[in-house]
């Protein structure tokens, strides 16, 4: 067809001007389109317009600040900041979990003075009467419901947005914290509910965990990642005791980056524990043992609002990820086309049991699980009891242990990464930190059996400690290395069995220390010291990093037959074709006879105001929407 050469100039003029005006809306939208020249078959140019997500941190919608800390967190990776936010999460879970053991002593005992002559004066009266029984099930209470959530947690996380499931969890339980005050001026029972109700809804927060970094964490930055998250539980600790007296990472966790991701994460376990038990008792001691339930219930129902609001399930639908992060995370995962299909898969149960890798990780979740609760339920007792030596006068000094580990913790992270990425296979990598970790652990466990003096005491338990953080990067990650679609529920099942050594611990040392005589106190840490012997074998012998062939569901057989042979059947069938051959970015135009066709020309609906821009899918249904609105494709996703 003929046209002439003023049609043509003007044709040229029109055009040039609606591309200054995407430039113009594209400068002021975080997410925006923008216009490419394309040539179809005969040689003709064409505008094809395509829709970019917002690049995050490294954009300029983040604004420059002209405090450099502040700079480099808003350069930080977005994966990054999901494992320092998650950090933050399981530092305030733990600290929840130390409010009670150490507010109980303020809220059962007789506040007294010791006097110059030697006598003792009342100063206040213990505002409960409870019995050391009854005590004993107020604190155990939380545990019956964390063990009851572990698998379904892993289930969920698996299921449904892990980071749902994670923000939700802590959010819940920081709201019943604020009201164990009230509970306990009614009846201990009511205690006991509103802990038990905690321990039900944080049951899901580790398996969401490594839920979230089955998508988030790199292959060569799991361990870091994974890491750094779960420290901030045994920072809570710390802080808790003196001030109160996986799901995410299968979407975020390139391979290569697992352990580090996952190491930054897990932090928060550890540093919750170092932080929670300090801080806890500082508040109950210089102010009540009330405000410490209040501090970690207004903190964690904080925290949950901002998670809620930053977090996203999967890189793909982050809407503030840089385009390279998100292409880096999803191609070093190399599932990114398989696993974001969310169809459920159920869960092969019966390979989970019978295979060799899994039991080894539940082995050392048990291992580990029992030197852990050991020291927070009878660290103090065992000091007072053999030692003759009061923590309460140092709390900092008691907590030296796990923050020495939450030190450790995501160095070990970012070492196991170095060597997986440099010089050793994942399985070689997970045995050495594993088995390293464990087996130093133990042989100093043998030393605090044995010593006669607090210090020597508390420094063999640090470096015991301390070396047991290297092992929170063998088996802690390994879930993610041997199933990352499974990794939630292999979490669940693991640290379910991990809780079972916290509850049976605490019975097997009051079996033991009867007495209280240190001897007693010997045989409790030579047994924890032989499990942890016991946890090395069977680690080294059975422990594996690669992936199990149980790990993915057989792929679906492609239907090769279609009984709908209509002309609009056939025609959709090609239209899939050929958009799979040659993805399309233009519009769906409604022409003015009514007709709907799929046009390459972004511009062709424009004139008369309806047309829908899909990048790279075709829409059947015509929508007047502005050119510049948010891409579907991420709306209502979070």
């Amino acid at each position: 067809m003929y046209t002439s050469p003023t049609t043509h100039l003007a044709d040229k003029y029109l055009r040039s001007k609606k591309l200054k005006f995407l430039e113009n809306i594209a400068s002021h939208n975080p997410q925006s389109d923008y216009a490419e020249l394309v040539e179809d078959e005969y040689g003709n140019q064409r505008q094809r317009i395509k829709t970019i997500p917002a690049t995050s941190s490294n954009s300029g919608s983040y604004g420059y600040s002209r405090i450099p800390f502040v700079n480099s967190i808003k350069s930080m990776p977005i994966r990054y900041k999901t494992a320092f936010l998650s950090s933050l999460g399981f530092l305030i879970s733990f600290g929840i979990r130390c409010n009670m053991g150490v507010s109980v002593v303020a809220m059962t005992h007789n506040e007294t003075e010791k006097l110059s002559n030697g006598t003792v004066r009342l100063i206040k009266l213990a505002q409960f009467d409870w019995t050391p029984g009854i005590i004993g099930i107020v604190d155990s209470s939380f545990f019956w419901g964390y063990l009851v959530t572990q698998v379904p947690g892993g289930y969920l996380a698996a299921k449904f947005p892990a980071n749902h499931v994670f923000g939700f969890a802590l959010g819940i339980s920081s709201f019943l914290n604020l009201f164990i005050p009230f509970a306990a001026k009614i009846h201990y029972g009511f205690v006991m509910i509103l802990r038990i109700l905690q321990g039900l809804v944080e049951g899901v927060t580790y398996p969401a965990a490594h839920g979230i970094w089955r998508w988030w964490a790199p292959p060569l930055e799991r361990s870091t990642l994974a890491t750094i998250s779960f420290t901030g539980s045994y920072a809570g600790a710390v802080l808790g005791i003196p001030l109160s007296a996986h799901g995410i990472w299968r979407w975020w966790a390139p391979p290569l980056e697992r352990s580090t991701l996952a190491t930054i994460s897990f932090t928060g376990s550890y540093a919750g524990a170092v932080l929670g038990i300090p801080l806890s008792g500082i508040l109950t001691e210089y102010l009540n043992w009330q405000i410490a339930f209040y501090f970690y219930g207004i903190i964690g129902i904080i925290w949950s609002i901002y998670w809620w609001h930053f977090s996203y399930e999967r890189p793909a639908i982050h809407p503030k990820i840089s385009e390279s992060e998100r292409v880096y995370i999803e191609e070093s995962i190399g599932e990114s086309s398989s696993i974001a299909n969310k169809t459920w898969v159920k869960p092969p149960w019966r390979s989970f049991f019978t295979s060799m890798p899994v039991w080894a990780i539940i082995v050392a979740n048990f291992c580990r699980s029992w030197s852990f609760y050991l020291l927070i339920n009878s660290q103090a007792e065992y000091f007072r009891e053999a030692l003759d030596y009061n923590v309460g006068k140092d709390p900092f000094l008691a907590a030296l242990p796990h923050l020495t580990m939450s030190c450790i913790v995501p160095f070990a992270g970012k070492l196991a990464d170095y060597l997986r990425a440099n010089y050793l296979s994942t399985t070689i990598v997970r045995k050495i930190m594993n088995c390293g970790g464990f087996g130093m652990e133990a042989v100093f466990l043998l030393l605090v059996a044995y010593a006669k003096n607090p210090r020597l005491a508390i420094g063999a338990l640090t470096i015991a400690v301390g070396f047991s953080g290297f092992a929170i990067s063998g088996f802690n990650v390994n879930h993610l290395d041997i199933a990352p679609r499974y990794a939630s529920i292999l979490m669940g099942i693991s640290n379910g069995v991990g809780t079972l050594a916290g509850m049976l611990c605490p019975v097997a040392v009051e079996f033991l220390t009867k007495q209280g005589k240190r001897d007693e106190w010997a045989h409790v840490f030579l047994i924890a010291s032989l499990i942890h012997f016991g946890g090395v074998i069977f680690y080294g012998m059975f422990a594996s990093g690669e992936k199990q062939i149980w790990a993915e569901p057989p792929p679906q057989p492609p239907s090769t037959t279609n009984n709908d042979t209509s002309p609009w059947a056939l025609n959709e069938t090609n239209k899939r074709n050929d958009n799979d051959r040659f993805p399309s970015y233009g519009s769906t135009v409604t022409d003015n006879t009514g007709g709907i066709y799929q046009s390459n020309d972004p511009f062709s609906g424009m004139a008369n105001g309806i047309y829908t821009n899909i990048p790279g899918k075709y829409n059947e249904q015509t929508t007047t929407i502005p050119l510049t609105v948010e891409n579907p494709m991420y709306r209502n996703y979070r």
